[in-house]
């Protein structure tokens, strides 16, 4: 089975073979696949989130942009006794 933009996968094809299909889609395989019954389209089989690596959400996006204090964590006790008080 050929993994391309748009693929047309029969029902029965589509049953048997769910997993590699999400595979397909995960990893970028593919960018879509269309479920047909009976010869006609009935489904689209999209990824749930298209996050490229290269533009999509990243850890430590603001990283350098700020300075932390020394002392961030001087009243930390004081907080956390707060919010344990309840």
């Amino acid at each position: 089975m050929e993994c391309g933009v748009s693929q047309i996968v029969n029902m029965l094809d589509a049953k048997t073979s769910l997993s590699k299909l999400v595979h397909d889609l995960e990893t970028g395989g593919a960018q879509e696949f269309i479920i047909a019954r009976n010869g006609r389209p009935a489904a689209r089989l999209v990824p749930l989130l298209t996050v490229r690596a290269d533009r999509g959400l990243r850890i430590g996006v603001a990283k350098g942009r700020f300075k932390v204090p020394d002392d961030i964590d001087k009243f930390g006790r004081e907080l956390a006794s707060l919010f344990q008080a309840g």
